[in-house]
């Protein structure tokens, strides 16, 4: 599973739309759609803060659990 599908399997399984998740991460929501679709990736603050919002890894959301 790529590092967007992760993001949005997360996102859908907390019941978050991407302008949701967009406003938790004080970013927009056309940032969650390009990393959705895999056009472009989290930087590592974002990461940290997903990890955070969904209790998961870093590993988990880069695939490398």
């Amino acid at each position: 599973m790529s590092i967007g599908e992760t993001i949005k399997l997360l996102r859908k399984e907390a019941n978050m739309t991407q302008t949701d998740l967009a406003k938790l991460l004080n970013t927009s929501q056309d940032t969650i759609s390009l990393w959705e679709r895999d056009k472009s990736l989290p930087d590592i603050n974002f990461l940290i803060k997903l990890t955070k919002i969904f209790n998961v890894s870093s590993d988990y959301i880069l695939g490398l659990d």
